[in-house]
């Protein structure tokens, strides 16, 4: 019996399910419960098991695959990270056959739709995008799936497309989470505000919906007296966050719901409010531990930004190199950090990394 038979059969066993749930989780296809997936895939990273891509490479046909990547520069802290998972999962199935074609943004929601068209014109067979303009995509997204180009969604969705999946942590979910949380850090009747980056963007709307429904649950008598956009902008964010603390002096907590947190944590320092206006922010970078070990971060809920870019990754070459078929969304789990917790997270642990080294170390292919 093969090493990867043994591997198989090891993880059906202690997951008490089939082999072939094992390998539909093993190989981000439809067809099984996420929950089911995720006992699947921690049960194979405790036993240090990888499928077989040697023998898979064999078993697809030899023809290239042609994949567009488009995510924002900007705010490098996520999507650094998401773009790494892309890369660490694309030199994982280099063998396989697969091009990168990048076409990055500045900034989420600005010059996506004419990326978006660069890509389909370039020739690429699939497209992994972040949709930060999802009303103006929409048609392009359709009329790319029309043509045969399966379009990936990852960290922020256009649902009223045509696209194939999303991957991402459920959004709504992330504000409930942080709205119970807020709930708990601050006394009955407290004022608190939202921090978000665009409500255009279908992951911040949706973060604030969840936020403004837990919130009020968790804090009898509590109001959300604000929710200020700050379109991923440091200075925009630093200046409207600074107002609103001199404009609610009795302001008790704020929710930032991006990774655009540092301006906000400037402003509470700026204001002597650091560590007095409960802080929840979202995901986590090397250049938050100050702000939790001073206390002007109570917790962040995380995102996993990695984890998504590596699962878009592999489920659009599948698709794409074994015809594996596309599930309609993959929701990742949201995680809670606090300070007691910091070390044990990917982005404290690699603080030092940079992408360049991930992407001089990759064997995938980003033409200019």
């Amino acid at each position: 019996m093969s090493k990867e038979r043994r591997g198989i059969h090891l993880i059906a066993e202690m997951a008490n399910v089939s082999i072939g749930t094992v390998d539909r989780a093993l190989h981000g296809r439809g067809g099984i419960k996420d929950d089911t997936r995720q006992r699947i895939l921690q049960i194979a990273r405790q036993i240090g098991y990888t499928p077989n891509l040697a023998a898979r490479a064999l078993s697809v046909a030899k023809s290239r695959a042609r994949i567009g990547v488009c995510m924002p520069r900007e705010i490098h802290f996520f999507y650094d990270q998401l773009w790494s998972g892309v890369v660490d999962e694309g030199r994982r199935v280099a063998q396989l056959g697969i091009e990168f074609v990048h076409r990055p943004v500045k900034i989420l929601g600005e010059g996506d739709t004419q990326a978006f068209r660069e890509l389909v014109d370039s020739g690429v067979d699939g497209i992994i995008l972040t949709a930060g303009n999802p009303r103006d995509l929409k048609p392009l997204i359709d009329d790319a799936e029309q043509k045969g180009i399966r379009v990936v969604c990852v960290s922020t969705d256009a649902p009223e497309s045509r696209r194939s999946t999303i991957v991402c942590v459920e959004p709504r979910l992330n504000g409930s989470i942080a709205g119970e949380l807020m709930g708990t850090f601050v006394p009955p009747g407290s004022k608190v505000a939202v921090v978000a980056g665009m409500l255009t963007a279908e992951d911040h709307r949706k973060k604030t919906d969840g936020f403004a429904e837990a919130f009020p649950k968790n804090c009898p008598g509590g109001k959300i007296v604000n929710v200020i956009e700050g379109h991923e902008d440091e200075d925009e964010s630093f200046q409207k966050t600074f107002e609103l603390l001199r404009r609610v002096p009795s302001l008790a907590g704020l929710y930032v719901n991006t990774v655009n947190c540092l301006p906000v944590c400037h402003a509470l320092g700026a204001r002597g409010l650091a560590g007095k206006v409960k802080l929840i922010t979202t995901d986590l970078f090397a250049e938050m531990s100050s702000y939790f070990e001073k206390g002007t971060i109570a917790a962040s809920i995380y995102q996993q930004p990695h984890r998504q870019g590596q699962i878009a990754m592999r489920l659009l070459a599948d698709n794409l190199t074994a015809k594996a078929n596309l599930p309609p969304a993959i929701h990742l789990s949201p995680g809670v950090v606090m300070s007691s917790n910091l070390h044990l997270f990917r982005e404290m642990r690699q603080s030092d990394a940079k992408l360049g080294d991930l992407l001089a170390r990759s064997r995938v292919t980003i033409p200019a």
